[in-house]
């Protein structure tokens, strides 16, 4: 188990970091979320022993993380990390004997990896001949040669098209499955929740929202309803408990205080003829971590 407790980490008189704790288990996916400036990379850095803690400790199972810990561990950064000017093969061999691999291993494990991600043909290709969709898999396949027990993954989906992602998806939550602990970053909500079952959001380094998500979602009180039929925006703004009314193109979208007006809305729209559709949706995590943070984690 990585286990962090109290950290803080200033930069002079910067306070990057601000008493974090949290905890993963192997076959946890971790999500650590905030906006730019948050604290995250440094959050990342201390973990993987790149940088020191002013004050606080991060363990794995008990024990510090030092270098001989560091060949169980993959990190794919935000930034690009690769060397454009070597070939694929080059690439993973380099990194792959970072990590204490044997050449004959590495190659085995590139071919597979190559195969797995659909781009077998460009093992002998330079890294600057490559889209940025496919640098990115080349990143990601690095970041896993070794099969990690710790795999740190910032914005992994970087540049890559729908199919892509879902590959990426299906290989992350296979290496959950395994037993590996998996914190991931992304500044796509919607991808946090693909994964993520327990996460922390930073602002400023200090924690503003921890938890599962489950509870997180059912201590939100607002809630959204979609509706179908003939109504009035007008109408609908004058029932107790909805904060704001959308008109979309085949449905209303009603954002409400609570739960507890939920039976309110019903009994009033239920009235209104042909009622096709009446569904209470929990709120997304982007709308959490808008009211939280005070700004989109869209880009």
């Amino acid at each position: 188990m990585l286990k962090l407790e109290n950290v803080t980490k200033y930069y002079d008189d910067f306070k990057a970091v601000d008493n974090l704790s949290f905890t993963v288990k192997p076959g946890e996916i971790f999500g650590l979320l905030g906006v730019n400036g948050a604290g995250k990379t440094t959050t990342f850095r201390i973990i993987v022993g790149l940088l020191e803690a002013t004050s606080g400790k991060v363990t794995w199972d008990g024990k510090k993380i030092d270098y001989s810990l560091t060949n169980e561990i993959g990190f794919l950064t935000e930034e690009r990390s690769l060397l454009t000017k070597l070939t694929v093969l080059e690439q993973c061999i380099f990194y792959g004997t970072l990590k204490g691999m044997k050449k004959k291993e590495i190659e085995k494990r590139v071919d597979e990896l190559l195969k797995k991600f659909g781009i077998e043909e460009y093992k002998n290709k330079k890294i600057k001949e490559l889209s940025k969709g496919n640098q990115q898999k080349i990143q990601f396949i690095t970041a896993i040669l070794n099969h990690p027990k710790l795999l740190i993954l910032d914005e992994p989906f970087s540049g890559l098209d729908p199919f892509n992602v879902e590959l990426f998806k299906k290989e992350i939550i296979d290496m959950a499955q395994k037993g590996s602990m998996i914190i991931f970053s992304s500044h796509r909500m919607e991808h946090v929740e693909l994964f993520c079952k327990k996460l922390v959001v930073l602002m400023n380094g200090k924690t503003v929202l921890s938890g599962y998500l489950k509870e997180i979602k059912e201590e939100y009180r607002k809630k959204t309803i979609l509706l179908k039929g003939d109504f009035k925006t007008s109408d609908l703004q004058k029932i107790k408990g909805v904060e704001q009314v959308i008109e979309k193109p085949d449905e209303w979208e009603l954002k409400i205080k609570s739960n507890d007006f939920i039976s309110e809305v019903f009994k009033i729209v239920s009235k209104t003829k042909n009622v096709t559709k009446f569904v209470v949706e929990e709120p997304s995590l982007n709308e959490i971590f808008i009211e939280k943070v005070g700004a989109s984690y869209e880009k």
